[in-house]
C-alpha cells in the first residue's frame, strides 16, 4: 500500500462522473483513504494539500482537478508485443539495482574507458558512450546514507557528505578556499584559486568594470568551473550561468555544484563544439581554468567567439594576467608568460574584439556587436579566415573549426548582429530575433506568443495535480527534455528553480537558439544517449512528446533508465504523450518501481494526449551491515 499512499499524497484526484452518484463515490474514497491511512499509522501530519478534500464544493467545477484514469483493465495499447495471448495479462519486467560500484556511473564519460583513449588535447575526456550491447539495463543506485540535498539558498553554502562522499578537493584545494569537511555535511565558503575573498567579492570586482545591474547580461558560460562558485554568486543578480568541467582528477566538481542547486553540466574543450548554439552567452568567464587559450591556432577562443553573443565579454583572470607581478609564484619565467599574454592579444585583436580593461588579477574583451567593419579590414589573407557558409547551430558532436564564424549581415555599423535583445526580464516574454527575423524555420512571431500563453495555463494544471511543484524549496533542479521554446521554463521563472532546457539534436526544429535569446539556458542532446551528468542530478523532470519523437529511433526503457538514473530519489515526472505510449511507460516504470499514475489532458478527457506523473522511490545501497537495500526515506 506504499505505493498508493504516497500516490494519494502527490496527486489529489476526483472522479468526475454525473451529480447524483458523486457525492457517494466521494464519500467512499474518503472514507477508503482516511481508513487506510489510520490503519498504516504513517505517523505524517495530515494538511489539506495533502489529503483527498471530502467534500462536494468541487463537483461544481471538476476542471480544476483530473480525472483518475484506470488503463488496467480497459485500455491495451495498440501492437503491444508484451501482452500475453489468450490471458490479457502484461509481461512484467524487472529492472534489478546496479552494482555499487556504479553510484556514480556516467556512461558517456567513463574514466575507465577514457584510460583506452587518446589523451592528445584532453579527446578522452570528450563524450564516448557505450555501445547499444553495453548499455546497462538496472538501476543506479543512490550511496547509503543519501539525503535530500538543502533547500535553495542553504544548498548553495552546504552539500550532505553522503550524497557526494568524496574529500579529495578538501585535501588538493585546502589553501583555496573552495570546499571544507564538517562533521556530516561538506561547507562551500565561496572562494576559488583566484578568489582571494571570496566570489562574492571577485564579482563585485567584475560588477566595477562592467555593468553585470541592468539586464544586459543574463546568461553567462563558466569554462573550467571548479564547484561553480562564480556561477552560484551571479544567480542574487539575476545571470544564469552555465557551468561546465571535465570528469578529471578534480573528482566531482560538477557533482558538487549540483548538489549545490547550480547549473552545470560535465563537459570539455577539446576537438568537439560546446553542445551550445551560436550567440548563446552575453559574459565568458575563465578563472584559472587551464584551457590553453593561445595553442592549436587559438581554436578555444574561437570557440568561445562562436557562442558569445554580438557584444558579449570574455574575462579571463589568472596566468598569464598580472604576470609582471605574479610569476614567481606561478613558477614560470616572465618571457613565456609574457608572450602567452602577447599571442592571446593578438589573437582577440584578430578576432575583432576590443580590450575593455586590464585591472589587478582580472582583463575583459568585448566581442563587436557586428563584423561590418571587420570584414572590410581584413587582409587578404586574414587569420582566423571566415567560416564558409555553414549552420554555426550545428553543436553535436561538431569538430571544431579555427575559422572566424561570420555575424548575421547588417546595413549600418550601429546595427547589432542578429538582432538586438530586450533587456532582462522583458527579454524573456520579448519576440526573440530569430523569430522575428524568420531564421527558425516554420515559426512565426504568432506562434511564440501563442506558446507563452498555453504555457501559463498548463504550469497552473501541472502545480493543481502535482501540488509540491508550487511550494518553494521542494524542487530546485529540474530538466526539460524537449523544451521547444523553453515555455515550460519560462513558466516558473519567478520559482526558486532552474530549468536545463533541452533541444533534442533529432527535434524537428532547432530552437535553442531561441531559448538563450529569451533568457534561459540549455542544451543539445540525444536521447538516445546518456546525458553528461551525474547520477541523480535533477529533482524534475518534464518530458513532453519525447517518446513519440524517439518512436523506431532507439529503445524505450533505455530513456527510462536514463531519467531513473540523473532523477533524485523522491524526486518526480511529467510525461506527456499519446495515451498509447504512456500505457507502455506506465508498465516500465511500474518495473523501475516509481509510484505513477496517468491523468488527463488539460482540456479533458477527450483528447489523446495524456500525462503521466510519477515518483521515483527512496532506496539506496544497503546498510554495509545488511543485505537488502535501505528503502526508508
Amino acid at each position: 500500500m506504499r505505493g498508493l499512499d504516497t500516490t494519494y499524497k502527490i496527486f489529489p484526484f476526483w472522479r468526475k462522473i454525473n451529480h447524483i452518484y458523486a457525492l457517494t463515490i466521494v464519500t467512499i474514497l474518503c472514507s477508503s483513504y482516511l481508513l487506510g491511512r489510520w490503519q498504516r499509522g504513517s505517523g505524517e501530519p495530515s494538511t489539506p494539500a495533502a489529503i483527498v478534500t471530502c467534500t462536494t464544493n468541487n463537483l461544481t467545477t471538476p476542471t480544476q482537478v483530473p480525472k483518475l484514469l484506470d488503463f488496467s483493465a480497459h485500455h491495451v495499447a495498440e501492437n503491444d508485443p508484451s501482452m500475453s495471448k489468450g490471458s490479457g495479462l502484461l509481461q512484467t519486467r524487472t529492472y534489478p539495482s546496479c552494482n555499487t560500484n556504479y553510484i556514480e556511473y556516467t556512461p558517456c564519460e567513463d574514466p575507465k574507458r577514457s584510460l583506452k583513449l587518446n589523451r592528445t588535447r584532453l579527446m578522452h575526456l570528450e563524450r564516448h558512450c557505450p555501445a547499444k550491447t553495453e548499455l546497462l539495463k538496472c538501476r543506479i543506485p543512490a550511496p547509503y546514507g543519501y539525503k535530500k540535498p538543502f533547500t535553495w539558498p542553504v544548498s548553495r553554502d552546504y552539500a550532505w557528505y553522503n550524497n557526494v562522499p568524496h574529500k579529495e578537493l578538501t585535501v588538493k584545494k585546502a589553501g583555496q578556499n573552495w570546499i571544507r569537511f564538517e562533521g556530516d555535511r561538506f561547507k562551500f565558503p565561496g572562494g576559488g584559486t583566484m578568489f582571494r575573498n571570496g566570489a562574492n567579492a571577485y564579482i563585485d570586482d567584475i560588477a566595477k568594470l562592467v555593468n553585470l545591474q541592468d539586464g544586459a547580461i543574463r546568461t553567462a558560460i563558466d569554462t573550467g568551473c571548479g564547484v561553480a562558485s562564480w556561477g552560484s554568486y551571479l544567480l542574487s543578480r539575476n545571470i544564469l550561468t552555465m557551468s561546465f568541467a571535465p570528469r578529471d582528477t578534480h573528482e566531482a566538481q560538477v557533482q558538487f555544484a549540483l548538489e549545490r542547486g547550480v547549473p552545470a553540466l560535465i563537459g570539455v574543450m577539446a576537438s568537439k563544439r560546446l553542445p551550445y548554439p551560436s550567440r548563446a552567452y552575453d559574459m565568458a568567464h575563465c578563472s584559472r581554468c587551464l584551457i590553453p587559450w593561445d595553442q592549436y591556432d587559438g581554436v578555444y577562443l574561437i570557440e568561445v567567439d562562436r557562442v558569445l553573443r554580438p557584444g558579449g565579454y570574455w574575462i579571463l583572470s589568472g596566468p598569464p594576467i598580472r604576470w609582471k607581478r605574479s610569476w614567481k609564484s606561478w613558477e614560470r619565467s616572465k618571457e613565456d608568460l609574457n608572450a602567452e599574454q602577447s599571442r592571446i592579444e593578438n589573437l582577440a585583436k584578430n578576432l575583432c574584439w576590443k580590450k575593455v580593461i586590464e585591472k589587478d588579477d582580472i582583463a575583459i574583451w568585448q566581442k563587436p556587436i557586428n563584423h561590418f567593419n571587420c570584414r572590410r579590414t581584413q587582409t587578404d589573407n586574414p587569420n582566423p579566415p571566415l567560416c564558409p557558409t555553414q549552420d554555426p547551430d550545428l553543436a553535436w558532436y561538431t569538430d571544431l573549426q579555427t575559422c572566424l564564424t561570420p555575424l548575421p549581415e547588417v546595413s549600418a555599423n550601429q546595427e547589432v548582429g542578429g538582432g538586438q535583445l530586450a533587456k532582462w526580464p522583458k527579454r524573456l516574454t520579448a519576440i526573440p530575433p530569430r523569430i522575428n527575423s524568420g531564421s527558425v524555420n516554420g515559426v512565426t512571431p504568432e506562434m511564440f506568443q501563442e506558446d507563452i500563453k498555453l504555457w501559463k495555463r498548463r504550469m497552473l494544471y501541472y502545480k493543481k495535480v502535482n501540488y509540491q511543484l508550487g511550494q518553494p524549496g521542494r524542487y530546485r533542479n529540474l530538466l526539460d527534455m524537449n523544451a521547444y521554446f523553453g515555455g515550460f521554463a519560462a513558466a516558473l521563472v519567478d520559482d526558486p528553480v532552474w530549468v536545463m532546457n533541452v533541444v533534442p539534436v533529432e527535434a524537428k526544429v532547432n530552437t535553442l537558439g531561441v531559448i538563450y535569446e529569451r533568457g534561459l539556458i540549455g542544451t543539445y542532446q540525444s536521447w538516445c544517449e546518456a546525458m553528461s551528468t551525474y547520477p541523480r542530478t535533477y529533482d524534475f523532470i518534464h518530458a513532453d512528446s519525447i517518446f513519440t519523437l524517439y518512436k523506431d529511433r532507439c529503445e524505450m526503457e533505455d530513456i527510462l533508465l536514463e531519467m531513473d538514473r540523473i532523477l533524485r530519489p523522491k524526486g518526480s515526472v511529467i510525461i506527456r504523450d499519446d495515451v498509447d505510449v504512456l500505457v507502455k511507460i506506465k508498465k516500465i516504470t511500474d518495473a523501475l518501481e516509481w509510484d505513477s499514475q496517468v491523468v488527463n489532458h488539460e482540456d479533458g478527457p477527450l483528447k489523446r494526449e495524456k500525462l503521466l506523473f510519477g515518483i521515483k522511490t527512496y532506496w539506496t545501497t544497503p546498510n554495509p551491515t545488511q543485505q537488502e537495500p535501505n528503502t526508508h526515506s
